[in-house]
């Protein structure tokens, strides 16, 4: 359920909780809204809409976490790179350069093909979540 959290200038909600202290903060203003990952040992990202914020903790989980710190603009944190072309896919998806048919374009393949590999991903990071709970970790 969000919480509301009343900023300045705006209002905070909680969007989507995760385990390990993993979420996805709603921040609304006069500018608009825009949804904040949030995770311990990270300094966080910002997106326009829920859906890509969700993907890159999707991404978050699948490879155990990964900090963006020094890679620049269109860096990639090494972690998802050595994860494989599903992982990376789905992260450039979470990048302000990236949409499906870049990443398509990028691999040579069809944007189908591309989509699969995120519904990997989402599946794995699914699996991930809810081993964490099953063992109580969470």
């Amino acid at each position: 359920m969000p919480r509301p959290n009343p900023t300045s200038d705006g209002t905070e909600t909680i969007h989507r909780e995760y385990v390990l202290d993993v979420r996805i903060v709603e921040r609304t203003t006069l500018d608009g809204t825009r949804y904040r990952f949030q995770a311990p040992h990270h300094d966080g990202e910002t997106f326009d809409d829920p859906e890509t914020a969700e993907l890159y903790a999707d991404v978050y989980f699948d490879v155990n976490g990964f900090d963006e710190e020094d890679v620049g603009d269109r860096g990639v944190p090494p972690a998802i790179i050595q994860a494989g072309r599903d992982t990376l896919t789905a992260y450039f998806l979470t990048q302000t350069y990236g949409d499906l048919n870049w990443v398509a374009s990028y691999y040579g393949i069809k944007p189908e093909r591309a989509e699969r590999y995120v519904n990997r991903v989402e599946k794995r990071a699914k699996g991930i979540r809810a081993g964490v709970t099953e063992r109580g970790s969470a």
